[in-house]
């Protein structure tokens, strides 16, 4: 991967060894000097990385005792970079881990948008269902994956809390992998359809029963896709 810049670089690599486990949690990182050598920056470099690696909740710094990584449960995992170095290093559980995250949430923020939605809450739903429908009528399916994360953002934003919707934002890259993942099952796309037509129809009806419903059963159709996915057996003994 490329970065635009060298700051970016640097918070890449040393995020990645900590989601890696080259260091243990509580144990210090090596002697900036070395490390910094190491990685072929300068110690200021090597110093602003640390400091953004502080804010994601990875790294503490603290005088005397240096630099230690914080055990993962400490991490911000909302993080878009922390997501990515999840993904990268433990595919697997970060698929369980937003399929779980799912399963507590849209069902609740469909029920909300059922009854909060305005006229344009629901004109996005319809539009992103649109892209998703022109998507998957062509051969190579290019923009089925950004138009289905679209239809979820634009569910949770339908329900009125913001939180919802930041929350939607922040998870963009979890659920792109595990759309990647799901949609690879031969079916799967075109299997998805009516279930997020019903999603629509729904919030558009006033019914949330009828809408938690809906998201649930795209949810579960989800898991059973990625279950299967050539993806996750293509490195597979």
């Amino acid at each position: 991967m490329r970065f635009p810049t060298m700051h970016e670089r640097v918070v890449d690599e040393l995020g990645r060894r900590i989601v890696g486990g080259v260091w243990e949690p509580r144990h210090p990182l090596p002697v900036e000097d070395l490390l910094a050598a190491e990685i072929g920056v300068s110690r200021g470099a090597l110093r602003e990385a640390v400091k953004a690696l502080v804010a994601k909740g990875m790294l503490q710094v603290r005088p005397r005792t240096g630099t230690r990584v914080l055990p993962a449960e400490l991490w911000n995992h909302l993080d878009r970079d922390v997501l990515r170095w999840k993904q990268a290093g433990d595919a697997t559980a970060l698929l369980r881990d937003t399929s779980e995250l799912r399963r507590i949430v849209e069902p609740e923020a469909a029920r909300l948008a059922a009854g909060r939605a305005g006229p344009e809450d629901v004109r996005a739903l319809y539009d992103a269902l649109a892209a998703m429908e022109a998507a998957a009528a062509e051969p190579a399916r290019s923009g089925y994956v950004e138009a289905d994360i679209a239809f979820h953002r634009a569910l949770l934003d339908a329900g009125g809390n913001r939180l919802l919707g930041s929350l939607g934002r922040a998870i963009d890259i979890a659920l792109e992998h595990s759309f990647l993942i799901s949609t690879q099952t031969p079916g799967a796309v075109e299997a998805s359809l009516p279930g997020h037509r019903a999603v629509v129809e729904a919030v558009a009806a006033g019914d949330p029963a009828a809408a938690a419903a809906a998201v649930l059963t795209i949810i579960e159709a989800a898991e059973k896709e990625i279950a299967q996915s050539p993806a996750l057996h293509r490195d597979a003994p």
